[in-house]
């Protein structure tokens, strides 16, 4: 058949006519699926699957017109047919309109997904995202390209009253990095924010409230504001996979690098993770799509596209096995494992109970635990065990911090500093309890934890938990999970409804759990323990019983403003405060003060370091530095001398507390294992006696905890959890920082190893 006569006969047979409309039809099945399949959030394989079918049919349907024709009787092949068997067509008026009408919706669905805001993009320029706190949506970032080239971001959330709000623009050159940048609104705590970057004339210049400098530059380098929109992350990743070897240093200080680590599909979109090194202790992830959408997900606080989600779950568990496995190399590569029994030897051994300390004594470890403590002369190491001479250092057991909420490196920041076990205070309940299997496996560097479980009310300032409940019912419920989950402890939150507090205490009690918390709003301290608290959470709730019920709605930054203003006037002499004292005693009231936070908060100065850490953060990775800063409220003019007395009537309304033998047990509600020791030396300012704030931070915990048979103490039979001192820390708190060794459950830890892979430099060579 000549190709003249092919083409007529593909005519004859209308294979053309065929061709067309399938086409047509196929175009408009495939803009209706881009559309309905991530509303079920179908994954791209669906989509992918789709399109090959399509391919598929259009061979057939080529290949079936060419070779078939209907007739009345059925399909039968063509060259069994005579035309006038054949069934007419379409007139062309008819298939003409067919086609077009089809044409012209597949075209209008086209023009509308373009258009519409998809995975958060309301057009090619203006982008929203949706911030997720614990499940809970808590605010907006907007991301908009302005006509002149500049990019504008404003960014806002409320987290019980706090939160940032920050409106930046900023400009790129051509290889994706920042030559301008200005950003102003308020921090975490409401204090004013004001940052201005620039490159000019080959000199890059910065200001903030915590940084002012210039620097020359030849290549590209990359300025990070230190508050700014999260898309700031996001604009670093792009830049850093257009760089060369995908590196860039840092300004002010620092370098960054970016890798690829996976691959996760969410509906119809496809995510590559990333993990940026040089911003803090370890990696930092990110996500972006094909477009170079970013999502940026975790347990507590998650960023992602307008409509996207539901993704969170998909990435944070792909997110979580990339943590995982690093997080297992470096705990094997750190821990060492005796291979016998391991012996302590020429150690002075403190004791908590009695606060004693025993030169020339000799500890052998058999597992996991203790098996005897002796003095030297008394105890003969086997010909296998492996010895450790402590040259007459200082072994005590391991530190508690009793007040944390873990996250991603504080289980290896608490076993640097010496702190074996833990309470978290509140969490996630998903991927916090496969941290702490982790822990407890050794497949991830960290603490022995008890967990506390948090329940809080409704409202605009409900805490970051999905546990938030209205009525009794619902309260039962929460405490049951809790207890069927192998929790110690609830944590009742500041929004929960003072009528409720009863019946959490009792359900809690019967289950077996203890009952702590912050003082809900409008209740006061006293009314908290007579309703069943065991415990209260900072300091800064005992001084609000005395305010109310002048102050009652503690739901907001008033907690923290009104105690500022007001601390001063409540000193230990004074009636109310002897007898609230002497109530806590009488009921057996335990108290978690993390004292830490109001020298920080109260210090009047936002931009200065953490109070305590200003000889550690020095050793920090560059970025980190930067962050670890006081927070501090702004002050007004009319109240810098009550601010100024605050934390120093705190310090003595804590030794008071302990004078009157209440039960004291530090925490830190901060960074993990360095604040702890801050904590620790805060209390002894106080004027409490150093081997005292040992025995709170050891052997007190385990009492209250109910653990006391395990831990607290090095004795035969206990948990081999243990910590030897370049020192004496019951003569010098401050000894407490130099920490040579860390024992937990038998495996022996360097704190500077555990430093140096979390990227610390060591104590002898701090950076200028």
């Amino acid at each position: 058949m000549s190709e003249r006569n092919f083409f007529a006969e593909l005519k004859r047979r209308h294979v053309d006519k065929v061709a067309l409309a399938y086409a047509v039809v196929a175009w408009l099945l495939i803009e209706i699926a881009s559309i309905l399949l991530p509303t079920f959030d179908a994954p791209v394989w669906v989509m992918e699957t789709l399109v090959v079918l399509l391919a598929l049919g259009f061979i057939i349907a080529v290949l079936v017109s060419w070779s078939f024709e209907m007739t009345p009787e059925g399909m039968k092949r063509t060259a069994e047919v005579t035309p006038g068997e054949v069934l007419p067509y379409w007139s062309k008026r008819k298939f003409a309109t067919f086609v077009i009408g089809t044409a012209i919706i597949a075209f209008g669905l086209l023009a509308y997904q373009l258009l519409r805001p998809e995975g958060g993009r309301l057009s090619a320029k203006q982008r929203t995202d949706r911030i997720i706190i614990q499940g809970n949506s808590a605010g907006i970032q907007t991301v908009e390209a302005q006509p002149d080239g500049t990019v504008r971001a404003e960014y806002s959330y409320n987290d019980r009253g706090r939160g940032d709000h920050i409106t930046a623009t900023w400009k790129l050159d051509s290889a994706g990095v920042p030559i301008a940048y200005d950003g102003h609104g308020n921090d975490y705590m409401k204090a004013p924010v004001e940052e201005h970057f620039e490159i000019r004339d080959g000199r890059a210049s910065w200001k903030n409230r915590s940084e002012q400098g210039e620097q020359a530059v030849s290549g590209e380098a990359f300025y990070l504001p230190m508050n700014s929109p999260p898309e700031i992350l996001a604009v670093l990743a792009r830049a850093l996979l257009k760089a060369p070897n995908h590196k860039l240093p840092l300004l002010p200080a620092g370098e960054a690098t970016i890798e690829q680590t996976g691959k996760v599909s969410s509906g119809n979109t496809e995510f590559t993770e990333y993990r940026i090194t040089g911003l803090g202790f370890s990696p930092q992830p990110i996500w972006l799509d094909h477009n170079g959408t970013p999502a940026s997900v975790s347990s507590w606080f998650s960023v992602v596209p307008d409509g996207s989600e539901s993704s969170i779950p998909r990435l944070r568990d792909a997110q979580q096995k990339t943590d995982a496995a690093s997080s297992e190399r470096i705990a094997h590569a750190l821990a060492h494992v005796p291979r016998g029994d391991l012996v302590i030897r020429n150690a002075r051994l403190f004791d908590p109970r009695d606060l004693s300390v025993t030169p020339a004594t000799s500890v052998v470890v058999s597992g996991e635990r203790i098996v005897r403590v002796g003095p030297d002369a008394d105890v003969k190491p086997s010909a296998k065990a492996e010895v450790i001479d402590a040259k007459g250092r200082f072994l005590m057991p391991g530190l508690w911090d009793n007040h944390q909420h873990f996250s991603d490196n504080d289980g290896a920041l608490d076993l640097a500093n010496g702190v074996t076990s833990a309470r978290d205070m509140a969490n996630d309940t998903d991927t916090f309890l496969e941290r702490v299997a982790r822990f407890d496996n050794g497949s991830e560097l960290g603490p022995r934890v008890l967990k506390a479980g948090i329940i809080d009310g409704t409202g605009e300032f409900a805490g970051p938990t999905k546990m938030r409940v209205d009525t009794a019912d619902q309260a039962i419920q929460d405490v049951d999970w809790y207890a069927d989950h192998g929790y110690a402890q609830i944590k009742i939150y500041s929004s929960i409804k003072p009528e409720l507090v009863p019946i959490i205490a009792d359900h809690a009690h019967a289950r077996g759990l203890r009952v702590s918390g912050h003082v809900p709003a409008f209740m006061s301290a006293r009314q908290f323990v007579e309703g069943g608290a065991d415990e209260i959470q900072h300091l800064n709730f005992i001084v609000l019983n005395f305010l109310f019920p002048e102050v009652k709605e503690t739901r907001n930054r008033d907690r923290f403003i009104k105690v500022a203003e007001r601390a001063g006037e409540f000193t230990p002499d004074k009636p109310e405060v002897r007898e609230f004292i002497n109530f806590l005693g009488q009921r057996r009231t335990v108290l978690d003060p993390t004292i830490n936070l109001f020298e920080g908060l109260f210090c009047g100065d936002p931009s200065a370091i953490t109070p305590g850490l200003e000889e550690i953060v020095p050793r920090f990775p560059p970025q980190v530095r930067r962050a670890m800063r006081s927070g501090a409220l702004e002050v007004p003019p009319d109240k810098q001398a009550a601010y100024h007395e605050a934390f120093p009537a705190m310090l003595r309304l804590l030794k008071a507390i302990h004078d009157a033998g209440v039960t004291i047990i530090p925490g830190t509600d901060a960074l993990a294992g360095y604040t702890l020791h801050h904590e620790l030396e805060l209390y002894a300012r106080a004027g409490i006696a150093p081997a005292e704030v040992l025995r709170m931070a050891t052997w007190t915990p385990a009492l209250v905890m109910g653990v006391n048979k395990d831990r607290g103490v090095i004795a035969p039979g206990k948990l081999a959890d243990m910590i030897l001192v370049d020192g004496d820390p019951t003569k010098n708190i401050q000894d407490i920082d130099k920490i040579t060794m860390v024992i937990k459950g038998g495996k022996v830890y360097d704190p500077a190893a555990i430093e140096k892979a979390l990227g610390i430099t060591p104590r002898e060579t701090h950076p200028q």
